[in-house]
């Protein structure tokens, strides 16, 4: 990752920027299912996972907040290639910390690697992607293009693909997936949640990051600072989060997080052009964080609750999974809602009206992501069925549950 990060940051041409992009995802699809798999394996106390997955709550909020702040300030002062090749220091000190301090865990059994379920699903969700970013206007005098041979061919090739590794997963004796990590309600209910809810924030933070620079006229340091709350909403509320979970069970954080969440979204779809940052949009962040810090705990401790041992690092990486391809499909779907509705208001208002036409496209997509999130909450109230009961049992360490 270090060196992805560095290659990125020294790229003299748009491919290799990308190609250092793709190999950075690579290596932090090795991290990031790792470091959930290590909490839930090494704490089998749920009131002591609740905590772990507290503080990782909290060191991920804090991380996002430095990030937004330093972020602004490379561009600002340095260059945009600096936000690649900082976490090249960062990603080496990690690495040494991790030979010090973190204690191998490796799962027993058949550790065997399904490649074609690999190959269907990538490209399957590649397809996808790539449908809902071609049925986007090419431009602001154009039109959306769901109908387009073209855009119809990049959803059918997903279609076909993502049925593809699905039929695989179920008859392989090695699954990438295996079906009985998602035939339980529960956990499949965490996914599908952190789907919709990665689908919504992701776009989230794009639109009104543009919104704060294009429309507003900020910085990026200021705009960094204006997420600010954000990141230490979701740190405080995580800590709250942590505490309450072996108390009520999930179901009662969740919904409200996400009903929240979904709340904050719909104050921020009220955006005009000349908006005042501390009457509107800190007051709908400040809701966002609190309710999403009720959600993103929770769905950790449901994704991987009583699940076996040799399946940790499954349901740990489908919990990132789920979180990524919902952030790359809900900005791909709220891209193409905002160009296009921008597009429509500019056709009826003149080139003229282009501050007015960008924050009624942003407007279209924040209502879009408020959908999300209600819908994430309707999957919670039906498919999470796990109790306060439930999650303070003890888990047994590599206990079976089919």
């Amino acid at each position: 990752f270090a060196a992805a990060s560095l290659l990125g940051g020294l790229a003299t041409t748009s491919g290799l920027l990308f190609g250092a992009r793709a190999l950075q995802g690579v290596f932090a699809a090795l991290l990031a299912p790792a470091a959930l798999a290590l909490i839930t394996v090494t704490f089998h106390d749920p009131k002591e996972r609740a905590k772990a997955f507290g503080v990782f709550g909290a060191i991920s909020g804090g991380g996002a907040a430095i990030g937004l702040l330093l972020g602004g300030v490379l561009t600002e002062f340095l260059s945009w290639r600096w936000c690649l090749a900082v976490n090249t220091p960062i990603a080496i000190i990690a690495a040494l910390l991790a030979l010090r301090f973190v204690r191998e865990s490796k799962a027993q059994g058949d550790t065997s690697y399904d490649i074609p379920g690999a190959i269907t699903v990538t490209g399957g969700l590649l397809a996808l992607v790539y449908g809902f970013t071609k049925a986007a206007p090419a431009g602001y005098d154009d039109g959306a293009h769901w109908t387009d041979p073209s855009t119809l061919a990049w959803f059918a090739v997903a279609t076909v693909l993502l049925t593809a590794f699905f039929i695989i997963e179920s008859r392989s004796k090695h699954p990438l997936l295996p079906m009985r990590v998602i035939r339980n309600s529960n956990r499949a209910g965490a996914y599908i949640s952190a789907l919709m809810v990665g689908a919504g924030m992701f776009a989230m933070f794009l639109f009104l990051g543009i919104y704060l620079q294009t429309i507003l006229g900020y910085t990026p340091i200021q705009a960094g600072i204006a997420f600010l709350p954000f990141s230490l909403g979701v740190i405080l509320a995580a800590g709250v989060a942590a505490r309450l979970l072996p108390q009520f069970g999930p179901r009662p954080l969740m919904i409200p997080g996400l009903l929240a969440g979904a709340a904050g979204m719909l104050w921020l779809a009220q955006l005009e052009p000349q908006t005042n940052y501390f009457t509107h949009i800190l007051p709908a962040m400040v809701i966002m964080s609190v309710g999403m810090a009720f959600v993103f705990i929770p769905t950790a401790t449901v994704a991987l609750h009583a699940i076996d041992q040799h399946d940790a690092g499954v349901g740990s990486a489908m919990i990132n999974t789920s979180q990524q391809v919902g952030g790359s499909l809900g900005t791909a779907l709220m891209n193409t809602v905002a160009v296009t509705a921008t597009s429509a208001y500019l056709a009826a208002n003149g080139p003229e009206s282009m501050p007015s036409a960008l924050t009624h496209g942003f407007t279209h997509g924040f209502y879009v992501g408020a959908g999300l999130l209600a819908g994430a909450a309707i999957v919670v109230f039906f498919m999470i069925r796990i109790g306060a009961d439930a999650v303070d049992e003890q888990d047994a360490p590599g206990a079976h549950v089919g």
